[in-house]
């Protein structure tokens, strides 16, 4: 079932969004050679908790940490280890959180590191302008089809494969809610968007092949082929007969400046 949210529960969740992207910003600033990704899970978690808010992803499901990060071929749920960043890595990192509220943040970031080579900051580009070209699409009377075929036609056009088995969700007291958001589809299918309707979009694209593989861990995705994925997300609002977006890139551009993808 799809819950449409009040004006009021909207601004709850813009507030948990805020959260997440202050989150993300903070987590800027360690990204980098030699860092280890379980070191940026602790600084999400206590960077979390001092905004007042819990982790959204820790013991979610049974998992196992309180952000996702995945490096290069990860594609999503990668669990924080001892695995020290290296020069030319690409780090993803999902994060939610949950405020007093009880509404949750979902948002999504794929960092570069370091010297990244040509080939892998286009597909950055491409899998972060394809989110913005789907949510173009989340307006009343358009249906959830027309986003994921929006995304999948510009990534595609372009040379890149869509993630097939994953995709964005409804948000709200629930991180998880109904509708499914695919990163591909046909226009005119699916669910009709109507204000009030909250979603996370997030394109899950692949350099190579869409075929993925699901470590024995149960959690870590990753390609097939092993070639470089990208990530990105925001959650949304359908207010007022457009798209709003409820999180924000905005101050991880504040700390990565001229490196910001």
């Amino acid at each position: 079932m799809i819950y449409l949210k009040t004006d009021e529960q909207i601004e709850l969740l813009r507030e948990a969004n805020l959260v997440v992207a202050r989150t993300l910003g903070e987590l800027a600033k360690w990204v980098a050679p030699g860092v280890t990704t379980r070191r940026l899970n602790q600084i999400a978690d206590e960077f979390i908790r001092s905004q007042n808010a819990v982790p959204g992803f820790l013991g979610l499901y049974g998992f196992p940490a309180s952000v996702c990060i995945s490096v290069n071929e990860t594609i999503v749920h990668g669990i924080p280890s001892n695995y020290a960043l290296e020069d030319g890595d690409i780090v993803s990192i999902d994060c939610g959180a949950v405020t007093q509220s009880g509404y949750n943040g979902d948002s999504t970031y794929t960092y570069p590191v370091g010297n990244v080579a040509p080939e892998t900051i286009q597909l950055l580009r491409t899998t972060k302008q394809s989110l913005y070209e789907g949510i173009a699409m989340a307006v009343p009377g358009n249906r959830v089809g027309d986003i994921g075929y929006t995304i999948q036609r510009f990534c595609e056009q372009r040379g890149y494969s869509v993630v097939r088995e994953l995709c964005g969700h409804g948000v709200g007291k629930k991180l998880h809610e109904d509708p499914d958001v695919p990163n591909y589809g046909r226009r005119g299918t699916g669910p009709l968007i109507k204000n009030g309707m909250c979603i996370a979009i997030e394109p899950m694209i692949n350099m190579g092949s869409k075929n993925i593989v699901i470590e024995r861990d149960g959690w870590t995705t990753r390609t097939k082929d092993r070639k470089p994925s990208a990530h990105y997300e925001h959650s949304i609002a359908v207010h007022n007969g457009k798209p709003d977006i409820l999180s924000s890139f905005d101050f991880v551009q504040e700390v990565l400046g001229d490196r910001f993808i």
